[in-house]
């Protein structure tokens, strides 16, 4: 099979700040511990995610703990998921033979509020990105506000036997209690929160911890991630080998929209059920996460995620999905740059084909 990667189209990065010091800059590009910065005219905590894994190498080379495939080792201590020492790197069904026995994970659309840099806002160049616990901001101490939900993913790697996928990177981002996405949402345009990177450990693990998300207009309650076969990949959201959603169960979020934080996200539920959301109503059994816990000690969930690397990723981009479409309340448009004719989200209420996502 061929694996030549198509044409991708790489991420705008924010324009340089201009500096007094940009003669300097000029003749001799600035660096950190003999490392060439990305972005010189920032500081060195703002250099980004995969900026940040590359320090931490070089310091553990330096201390000569490295050998070799250790940069694999070094991305999964990153993670605050299981230890690389709970597993041996293979599963229980054929031990890593090559072969697999799972079906992989529907590929979905990203919708239009991604923060990966393929629609305007970027997270992933931010330092601090990479973080298990996604309900406050990076750069603020803005916290989201909502019942307390615990995702555990597991990242398997089909094409090898369906073993863990150590070092893999997986961001997810989701909207807040008010179906609100940060960085694009009028009010919160300039908030991080409920976006984050975690990468596998050797049990192929990553956990985030977040809040249980609204319901806004013409989706189903659920949550967005990207899968990256390393970190360094994350510099293009078209390097993801999975975009997906998960969705959660009626049961436990009309628990959690009782709740006064969540106003108006009971009356959006009553609108849908999973077999007319436009994203999950073609199948949702790989998807719909099975919660434990309760709305006052908070829920949480585990969801093995099957990926077939032989094969080219499905969906993906901003747009997709068949109707209903939906915006978040109040139908504030992207802050970003708007995604392409017909990729548009369809309004509250609309009977036009949007598929947010």
């Amino acid at each position: 099979m061929d694996h030549t990667p198509g044409p991708r189209s790489h991420r705008a990065y924010p324009a340089a700040h201009e500096h007094s010091d940009d003669v300097a800059h000029a003749a001799a590009p600035a660096a950190f511990e003999g490392r060439t910065l990305p972005h010189p005219e920032e500081d060195v905590e703002d250099q980004g995610l995969v900026f940040d894994v590359g320090t931490l190498v070089s310091r553990r080379g330096a201390l000569g703990v490295l050998g070799a495939g250790s940069v694999a080792a070094v991305l999964a201590a990153c993670s605050t998921g299981d230890d690389a020492s709970a597993t041996d790197g293979t599963s229980a069904s054929d031990g890593g033979s090559g072969s697999s026995s799972l079906t992989e994970m529907p590929g979905e659309t990203a919708g239009p509020y991604p923060g990966d840099g393929s629609n305007g806002a970027d997270v992933l160049e931010t330092s601090g990105v990479e973080r298990s616990d996604i309900t406050t901001s990076i750069d603020s101490t803005t916290t989201a506000d909502g019942v307390p939900l615990e995702i555990t993913m597991s990242i398997i790697d089909m094409a090898g036997g369906d073993v863990p996928m150590e070092g893999a990177a997986v961001y997810l981002w989701q909207c807040d209690a008010e179906g609100r996405y940060s960085m694009y949402t009028s009010g919160v345009e300039d908030e991080t929160y409920l976006r984050g990177v975690q990468i596998a450990a050797g049990s192929g693990k990553v956990t985030f911890t977040s809040i249980v998300p609204g319901c806004y207009a013409g989706r189903w309650p659920h949550l967005h991630f990207e899968v990256f076969p390393d970190a360094e990949s994350i510099v293009d959201a078209g390097n993801a080998i999975l975009t997906s959603q998960i969705a959660l169960p009626e049961d436990a979020v009309t628990a959690v929209y009782a709740r006064p934080e969540y106003v108006g996200s009971a009356e959006n539920l009553d609108q849908l059920t999973l077999e007319t959301d436009g994203i999950f109503s073609d199948g949702h059994d790989q998807q719909l996460a099975q919660l434990t816990g309760d709305v006052d000690s908070g829920y949480a969930f585990s969801i093995d995620v099957p990926i077939d690397t032989t094969t080219e990723p499905e969906a993906g981009g901003m747009g997709g999905g068949g109707a209903p479409g939906g915006e978040p309340p109040a139908g504030d448009p992207p802050a970003g740059d708007p995604p392409a004719d017909g990729d548009r989200p369809a309004a509250p209420g609309s009977a036009s084909d949007g598929g947010e996502g």
